[in-house]
């Protein structure tokens, strides 16, 4: 038999101890522990978790169902082939703000569809259609985009449509509302925003109006224009309209991109609505993490749910179309844009809650539903197929016991393991705060290079795939560095490791500390996920569940295949059943969400610079940067823990340095556009008279919201533009800091009879002890029927606002007296909206507080849709990756600027 060489029995990887006696009579311990981990295995379960994500992703955001034509959808489905019929006739009137000419034919086109629907609805079911036409009404929203100003419309148009049974002598009292825009912004043709929502609402009244007859409720269409320009539709609706009074749900169907799925972005304040909506929905779709982001103000947006909510305190749900956010606003919202499948996922959905609302007699009567935090509700979906409803109240008691049974075990863990254990705790809480530290540095980093070799500041914005190697690649290997310092205090720190008479050789020492550190940075996560659950328990949080399923089943899963319950036995490697469990349940519930999240981001970056050149050309790249780390260090806590035992963890550290220096070459050689003609840069060309100053000024501005200069954008226009902060225009809703000035030919093109006149036509006293003037100021906006008026608050204590020439005119008061509150810099601002028939005339009575010379006391700016020759000219040479891009706040091309400076 040939012997075994002793050397070769030391290096088995089957361990063996041998023990010998010392002169104490202390036996020494030198035991064989394996502690290599094959780094092909630790590869093959990260390309596993990242298969599993994407495939989460895609079969939650991508999966649409097949598109019915109207036979096989029959007289009660609905068919997204009709639908798109409506989305393609929409969208070639083209472009149709507010008081165009394209708008008209809009109504008329959608009104003449619904007039079809009522000839062919079912003989026991009233359909009731009225074109409405508004009165003038002051909207003001107590919170989000549009706090602090007073949106002023006039002469808005919209269509309703109320469908009911003939026989139910209460449906007409109570009803649910489904609400959408026809109108667009200047720039764009609207398809995903919001014809699509308008086509499936046309639709759904279709089919609704032959299935009714069974309903204990009725049902409301609201097609409303004057949404983009600050919710006035919804408005107008609410405070105007017969019906309102009716309505005891809303339902707002909306669109920040074109197609996709729609899924649900804000619920409540009643759960009722959500909780049937789960019932109901064949492919439900929603995260209350979107709520949590809008509600903070995080996303700068506003939908007609916000007025359903604030002003009518209704209870309900909005949806909205994701996909391909960066096209929002765009001439590039297309419908060749939105997926097959787009429409018959949100026409499905609507239509089963539909029927199920509207048949329900336990519809809440009450209009005003006023709900306690404890009701509201917790909703996400799972793979698009099953949607998790619970209220705050089981929230609240869930994620406590959770907390204190988690509190239990530390306590119990630390009583076991005594000092050492202490240590290792405050150790595994350096390892996260390290692994976040590093993994926003290394990232951040990268987003401060960009702009300086890039000749865009967001080089990716139509590639997001890249910001995995600009973004993802550092922050891992941030996470990594972080991770690996806090591994090498784990293994100086002190262990209980040995019993009475027994002591570790200093090699079996070494090899159990190194296990020892894995298994606390894999606790670590435990730590990081159990104080995001009790800080989004205290500040009821609705994504706090997230928390909830990064915590536990790794938890589970630990305590299942790891947990000793004794210090003195050895510690093994961490299995990788272990980590396969661990990780299933928070990829299936949040992968998708993630990566939804930052794509949407990403998007955002086109119109990110609400101020033109206001913010740091870095400051865009420095927030994804900063998200995406964030991302990473939570969610890679886990698999991380399992790399710094694994024989891989040099060559996953150049790999990741070598993706991060390819993407920055790559981005350097400007191989890959910053943006395409399918995603195009945010620009606005606007011909500006201004007659602010002494002495009249006209010129044509070019400004970008998307980060970075307009240098090559001048030079391939070629119209004497020249660029630089030093061509600052105030446009009243907003200033741009940086934007390209020609005054090539800019003195013709328009007429003089649009210029707007403020001029003071009366002054007096106020009592004989008080010294403050009132000042009356006749305001003529040259015909234009959108406007935007700054009033300084620091100057003026109130004021009034009413139509006609002079004071002395009898005219309907259209803002009265009362509390003001002013915006950014002390200005409140008055945005007018209106249709054709619109006033143009105005008296303003101003109530002075104090004196001040400083600046005007006025700022007027007035629009006129009206494309100029020499705009003309600029749009023609426009770089096709450019696009006009249109907001509430936006000037069309054609824009006047005037102001009223205080005189004593």
């Amino acid at each position: 038999m040939r012997k075994r060489h002793p050397k070769a029995a030391s290096d088995s990887s089957e361990p063996s101890s041998t023990s010998q006696q010392t002169d104490n009579n202390h036996v020494v311990l030198d035991k064989v522990v394996d502690v290599r981990r094959s780094g092909k295995t630790w590869f093959s379960v990260l390309i596993l978790i990242i298969y599993s994500s994407w495939a989460v992703y895609n079969h939650q955001h991508g999966n649409l169902p097949r598109p019915l034509t109207a036979k096989q959808a029959g007289k009660r489905g609905f068919s997204e082939i009709q639908a798109m019929k409506h989305v393609t006739a929409l969208t070639q009137f083209g472009p149709h703000p507010v008081s165009s000419d394209a708008l008209v034919h809009a109504l008329e086109y959608v009104l003449g569809e619904v007039e079809k629907v009522k000839e062919s609805a079912h003989f026991d079911v009233d359909v009731n259609v009225d074109f409405f036409e508004s009165k003038f009404g002051v909207n003001r929203l107590v919170g989000g985009l549009f706090k602090g100003k007073s949106l002023v419309y006039s002469d808005i148009s919209h269509i309703v449509v109320r469908i009911m049974p003939k026989y139910e002598s209460e449906a007409g009292e109570n009803a649910i509302l489904v609400s959408s825009h026809i109108d667009t912004v200047f720039s764009t043709g609207g398809a995903g925003d919001c014809s699509s929502c308008v086509a499936v609402m046309l639709e759904l009244a279709r089919s609704v109006s032959q299935s009714a007859h069974g309903f204990k409720n009725s049902v409301i269409f609201l097609f409303n224009t004057g949404e983009e320009e600050g919710l006035n539709g919804a408005h107008s609706f609410i405070t105007q309209h017969p019906w309102s009074s009716t309505v005891r749900l809303a339902i707002d169907l909306e669109a920040m991109g074109a197609g996709g799925k729609s899924g649900i972005f804000q619920a409540g304040p009643s759960p009722w609505a959500i909780e049937n909506f789960a019932l109901a929905a064949k492919y439900p779709s929603g995260q209350i993490i979107g709520q949590d982001l809008f509600t903070s103000g995080v996303i700068k947006s506003a939908t007609d749910f916000q007025v359903y909510k604030e002003v009518a305190g209704l209870s309900g749900l909005d949806f909205a179309f994701a996909d391909n956010t960066a096209v929002y606003h765009t001439k590039n919202d297309k419908i060749e844009l939105i997926k097959p499948g787009s429409l018959q996922h949100l026409g499905e959905n609507m239509l089963a809650f539909l029927i199920r609302v509207a048949s329900s007699s336990d519809l809440p009567k009450d209009k005003t539903l006023e709900t306690s935090n404890s009701d509201a509700a917790i909703y996400f979906d799972i793979l698009g197929k099953y949607m998790v409803v619970y209220r705050q109240k089981f929230a609240t008691m869930m994620y406590g016991s959770v907390i204190m049974q988690s509190m239990l075990i530390w306590v119990m863990s630390l009583l076991m393991g005594g000092y050492p254990a202490v240590v290792s705790v405050m150790l595994s809480c350096l390892s996260f705060i390290f692994a976040w530290i590093f993994s926003v540095a290394f990232s951040a980093a990268v987003a401060f290079i960009l702009p300086w070799i890039s000749s865009s500041p967001v080089p990716y914005a139509s590639y997001p795939l890249m910001t995995i190697g600009l973004f993802v690649s550092p922050a891992v290997l941030g996470s990594i560095s972080g991770q690996h310092l806090a591994f090498s205090f784990l293994r100086k720190k002190p262990s209980n490791r040995n019993s009475n008479n027994m002591e570790l050789s200093a090699r079996l020492r070494d090899n159990l500390a190194k296990l020892e550190a894995e298994r606390w940075l894999f606790k670590a996560g435990f730590i990081q996920w159990f104080v995001l659950l009790a800080l989004g328990t205290y500040y009821k949080l609705g994504s706090t569940y997230l928390a909830l399923v990064w915590l536990v089943p790794p938890a589970f899963a630990y305590g299942l295949l790891e947990a000793t319950l004794t210090p003195i036995r050895f510690p093994k490697p961490l299995k990788l059943a272990t980590l396969v469990i661990s990780l299933a349940v928070p990829i299936l519930v949040s992968a998708g969400s993630f990566i939804r999240l930052a794509g949407t981001m990403i998007g955002i970056l086109i119109r990110f610079d609400r101020n033109p050149g206001g913010s740091p050309e870095w400051l865009s790249n420095v927030i994804i940067a900063v998200v995406i780390a964030t991302f990473v260090s939570l969610t890679m806590v886990y698999l991380l823990a399992y790399i710094h035992l694994s024989g891989s963890k040099r060559s996953i550290v150049t790999a990741l340095c070598i993706i991060t220096a390819l993407s920055l070459a790559l981005v350097a050689s400007g191989f890959l556009p910053a943006f395409t003609e399918d995603t195009a840069r945010a620009v606005n060309v606007v011909h500006v008279v201004d007659t602010s100053g002494e002495d009249q000024v006209s010129f044509i501005s070019l400004f970008s919201n998307t980060p970075g200069n307009l240098n090559v954008e001048a030079e391939q226009i070629k119209e004497g533009f020249s660029c630089g902060r030093e061509n600052k225009v105030d446009f009243v809703s907003f200033e741009t800091k940086y934007s390209c000035v020609s005054k090539k030919d800019a003195e013709v093109g328009w007429d003089k009879r649009d210029i707007p006149v403020l001029r003071v036509v009366n002054e007096e006293k106020g009592r004989e002890d008080d010294q403050r003037k009132i000042i009356a100021v006749s305001m003529e906006t040259g015909g234009s029927t959108r406007w935007i008026l700054g009033i300084d608050m620091e100057v003026v204590e109130d004021f009034t606002l009413q139509v006609g020439e002079e004071e002395e005119d009898e005219e309907e008061l259209m803002i009265g007296r009362g509390e003001k509150s002013s915006g950014e810099e002390g200005w409140h601002q008055i945005q007018f909206s209106g249709g054709k028939k619109a006033p143009t005339k105005f008296v303003l009575k101003l109530y002075q507080k104090k004196e001040r010379v400083q600046r005007p006391v006025l700022k007027l700016r007035t629009d006129f849709d009206r494309v100029t020759p020499q705009v003309q000219r600029v749009l023609e040479r426009l770089p096709t990756y450019c696009s006009m891009f249109g907001k509430s706040t936006s000037p069309f091309t054609l824009a006047f600027i005037a102001s009223l400076p205080y005189t004593k």
